[in-house]
This record gives C-alpha cells, structure tokens and sequence, in this order.
C-alpha cells in the first residue's frame, strides 16, 4: 500500500514544469513590485502551529503576500515551504535566487519563521536523456555533490532568515526517488554531504533528515519501504551524525489523533514508531519536525472523515502533542493552500481554496491557535454531532 502523496503529489509535477519555464522567463526586477508593509509579529498561543506553504510554484507575488498574511492571521509562527534547487540553479554554479528571496522577504515581514526544504533535480544534473516528469527527482549519485554545494549556498544566502533545512522529500517512496529503488544507504550519502556543506555554511543551521513518507510497503517493493524499516537503515549506513532532527510525514486517514500505532497502521501517531527508532540508536536526544499531517474531508475519497471530524481530529492532534510529544519542536498542517484548485480530493487537505477562500477549518485552527472562544468551540464536539 503507497502512502497517499503519491496520488497527491502527481499533481504537482505538472505544476512544477509550468513554473519551471515560467520561473526562466519571468523578469528580474531590482526591486520588488508588491510593496512589504509593516514588520508584522505573529500573535499565537500554540507556537508549535504550523502549515507547509507551496508558494515556490506561486507567479503573482501579491499572492505570495496575501498566503503569508493569511498564514500569521491564523497564528501559524512556521511554515515549510519548498525551495526547489531546479529553479534556483538553471545551469551548473549560476544561481538565481530571485523567487526564494522574495518569498523569504515577504515571511520575514510577516513575522513568520521559515523551515525550508530542497529537492527537485535541474536538467543538467540528471541522467541524460531522462527529461520525462518521472524523472525530475531523479538525483545520480555524481550529482550528490552538486546538490550539497546547492544547499550550502543556500545556507550561506539565508544565515539570518533560515534555521532549519530539510535535505529531500520522502526519499523512502519509489515516487519520489525517481521512480526507481528507493536506497536508504545512498540517501545517508547524500544527507552526509548536504550536512557538511551546510554546517560549513552556518554551524548553527539545524539540518533535517527524513521527511520520511508512512507507507506501508515491505523491503523489496518497487514503490518504496515502509519509514521505520528505511530509518533503521539509515541508522546501519552511519547517518547518525549527519542530522540534527528528523522530519515526519505522519497522516491520521479516517482514525482519531488518539488511535494506537502499530507497524501496520498508517495513523497520526504513527510517528512514535520513528521515534523509537531514535531511541533504540541512542537519538533520544534529538527532536522531531512534525512537516506534514492532516486529514482530508473529500466526500467522496475512501482515505477521507467528515467535515466536522477534520477539525476536531486536528486541534485534539495538537493538545495530544501537547501533552505526549515534548520532543516535537512543530506540527506543521498540509497544507495552506495550492496556488490553484486541482478539482479532486487532495483540494480538501487545504485550508482554503487557491482563492482565498477560507475552509472552516481555517477559522477553527485559527480560534485555537488565537485562544478564542469563538462560538464555544463548536468543532470540538464529538464527531456523532453531525
């Protein structure tokens, strides 16, 4: 069973590609065109809130703006928010960091804090001949340092703005390794190599592992293996002192935030299995990133709960933290928005549509958040109130 990002993130390749070519023919203006405003503070209760933005496929800049005003306004104090080293070096060693900085620019005004993921594969540091969408994660080990140079200068650029850097996306799902075997050893190589460039960057910089998929796939599957199998292996190739914390990709489907874990469930606390993990190889010191969780309220999608489930499974998912997981530093929500509707059930993992139109879900993360009692806090009510 593959974990649901990949019918999810299907989407986004062709976005991507879209935003690649517009990315290259867009002008760079000296300054920018959407004035800054005021420097903003993000006024929250739950400074744990936070929600995985994709603005790095956003044109307007006014939209990039209104994203992250919205992001504050709900109480949200961190976002993850993708940078993809496809649109940042277009040709070996020319970076452009025109998108970044202005998305960066615009959440630092915003009084939002900023963890930061890299991924996606320009061109020229892929096989040749592999220009296909399937290909654009494809990362060739004689590329790994490459990468690495990208994210240390990534690091380099944004010292003052950037604390926290996530190294891949998902590495342990097929899909995201470049529809090929997924290789927990050849990823600690890539990790180490992103590390040390990082470090050498900004030793202060905390540098993520993982952003580990829940999939319930064995060893040998072409789609991918399962996280706790792919971070014990991660563990036997030496990757221990090459990360700082882990980031955990860990969705709830139809189960309430409370439901037990076991290795073949696939829950929100799920990502105590990782935890253990950690512990049995003498990490219990190192904290974990929350960088994606959610539930989706598509009527018709079988993975989905009810409106009213949604919102309740979300804020109990954060007082569960609150009271169990001292060693999550955030619980970031996916996802804000996308920069425009897909017109299928992954729209209803949002928070609101890519016009701007507030989910109830927005408002409800935003009374807790906010420490309002708007209405008595009706989405706490059990689900049976439908």
């Amino acid at each position: 069973m593959i974990h649901l990002a990949k019918h999810r993130k299907r989407f986004f390749i062709l976005i991507a590609l879209l935003a690649i070519a517009i990315a290259l023919a867009l002008p760079r203006p000296a300054s920018e065109s959407v004035p800054l405003g005021e420097q903003q503070t993000v006024e929250t209760a739950q400074p744990r809130l936070c929600v995985h933005t994709l603005l790095e496929n956003e044109v307007e800049e006014a939209k990039i703006k209104r994203s992250l005003q919205l992001t504050r306004e709900l109480g949200a104090a961190t976002i993850v928010q993708f940078f993809p080293w496809a649109y940042a070096e277009t040709q070996p060693g020319d970076y452009s960091w025109f998108h970044a900085d202005r998305i960066i620019r615009h959440a630092r005004r915003q009084g939002i804090n900023v963890i930061a993921r890299l991924g996606l594969v320009p061109a020229w540091a892929r096989p040749s001949g592999s220009d296909s969408p399937t290909t654009l994660n494809f990362l060739p080990e004689a590329s790994f340092d490459h990468f690495a140079r990208y994210a240390g200068a990534f690091a380099a650029r944004y010292r003052e703005a950037i604390q926290a850097i996530i190294i891949w996306n998902e590495p342990n799902v097929s899909f995201e390794w470049g529809y090929r075997p997924v290789d927990p050893a050849a990823y600690t190589r890539l990790l180490r190599d992103s590390y040390q460039q990082i470090k050498t960057a900004n030793p202060d910089a905390q540098v993520l592992a993982g952003a580990l998929a829940p999939t319930l796939e064995a060893a040998g599957s072409a789609a991918g293996l399962n996280e706790i199998e792919y971070l014990s292996a991660m563990y036997q190739a030496g990757a221990s002192p090459y990360f700082d914390a882990l980031a955990i990709h860990t969705y709830g489907f139809r189960e309430p935030p409370a439901a037990a874990p076991a290795p073949q469930r696939l829950n929100f606390r799920r990502a105590e299995l990782l935890r253990r993990v950690l512990i049995a190889n003498g990490d219990g010191a190192k904290r974990a990133f929350i960088t994606e969780f959610g539930w989706n309220d598509h009527p018709r999608w079988s993975g989905a709960v009810r409106p009213s489930q949604r919102s309740a499974y979300t804020i109990q998912a954060f007082e569960y933290a609150a009271a169990h997981w001292d060693w999550v530093e955030n619980l970031c929500v996916w996802a804000l928005r996308y920069p425009a509707d897909l017109l299928s059930y992954p729209d209803n993992f949002t928070l609101m549509s890519a016009d701007f139109r507030e989910k109830p879900i927005y408002f409800a993360l935003q009374d807790y958040a906010r420490g309002w009692k708007r209405s008595e806090r009706p989405w706490l009510l059990p689900p049976s109130a439908d």
